[in-house]
């Protein structure tokens, strides 16, 4: 991007984020077939300051897809593969002890573990123990890592997309709802369309490869964070907004029978915060100044869906928590 964008007013910064945006699509296109939804959802979700959890079977470019954003984006970009054998320090770093060759004292000193890039890729993070969870759990909130009493501040944008394997899980450890609740959106990546899939398979049995251009670098990045914040929000979306995740609470006053029936635990506040981030932020990737109900909506199933705990009779009848959203759309107006 040519532009300083210090040097230009919000509403020019919302068109240049349009057309980045476009040309993201393009640079990542060259080597990516389709997947234009979860493309642009993993977008949103990096300028709201959010992290991402992906959940879809081996072999649809997961790790493809976030190493091509990270090279799009000119950000560092680390891999972590979650084990059962993993530690903390392996996603933190930890100390060792080095000989000064002027003094010969020895010291500890800190080397930096896999977390300390922009973008991370936590591949299978429920195959590794809650311990090690927490670790990265921990820099994802807090975005700084603590070792031995020392306290270490992040590079910023820090941004985490952790997948999950629908299909084994034996010898696994499910992510609490607690700790569910940290990951912004919740996306499923489908297989690829018959044509798409064609595609993928010329491409990638043959001997091309596609030149990736840089769109944006961490402070254009950064500075898209920032104006995402200052973006105005009408009352009614807003209201919106947290009518729609009050609804999903079983206690809730108004709260639809089929609610009261099917969950035992509805979405927190942080739902409500982020459907209007995730509003904002794809109103601004569109080059409208401010989100409508519309893009609330469009938010809704990856904001909500690992937030809500089904009950007993939902299992029972094969209810999941896309089936009891898809309803919520009905009975929410205003």
């Amino acid at each position: 991007m040519t532009k300083k964008l210090s040097k230009v007013d919000d509403l020019e910064k919302v068109q240049l984020l349009k057309k980045a945006y476009n040309d993201i699509k393009n640079e990542l296109g060259k080597r990516i077939v389709g997947q234009l939804d979860i493309i642009e959802q993993l977008l949103i979700c990096l300028l709201a300051r959010g992290h991402c959890l992906i959940i879809g079977v081996p072999g649809l470019a997961k790790t493809l897809l976030i190493q091509t954003l990270a090279q799009v984006l000119e950000l560092e970009f680390s891999r972590i593969q979650f084990t059962p054998d993993l530690m903390p320090s392996d996603i933190t770093g930890t100390e060792v002890l080095e000989e000064d060759r002027t003094t010969g004292q020895k010291i500890f000193k800190f080397v930096k573990g896999p977390v300390f890039a922009n973008i991370i890729l936590a591949d299978e993070i429920n195959r590794t123990p809650p311990k090690t969870q927490s670790a990265l759990l921990e820099a994802m909130q807090e975005h700084k890592v603590t070792v031995a009493g020392e306290t270490y501040t992040l590079d910023e944008p820090f941004f985490v997309l952790a997948t999950q394997n629908p299909i084994e899980q034996e010898g696994t450890y499910p992510l609490p709802e607690a700790q569910l609740d940290r990951f912004m959106f919740n996306l499923w990546m489908d297989y690829p369309t018959s044509d798409e899939e064609k595609e993928i398979v010329k491409t990638t049995t043959s001997a091309y490869e596609p030149d990736i251009k840089t769109v944006l670098g961490a402070e254009e990045i950064i500075e898209f964070q920032d104006l995402i914040r200052r973006v105005p929000v009408a009352d009614n979306v807003v209201d919106y907004a947290v009518s729609f995740v009050s609804m999903t609470r079983p206690d809730h006053d108004g709260a639809p029978e089929f609610i009261k029936e099917w969950i035992s635990w509805g979405a927190g506040p942080r739902a409500s915060q982020y459907l209007i981030l995730g509003a904002k932020t794809r109103a601004i990737l569109d080059g409208r100044p401010t989100p409508d109900i519309e893009d609330v909506k469009m938010v809704a199933r990856p904001v909500i869906r690992h937030r809500l705990v089904t009950s007993f009779n939902a299992e029972a009848e094969g209810i999941d928590a896309l089936t009891i959203i898809e309803k919520l759309f009905d009975e929410v107006k205003l």
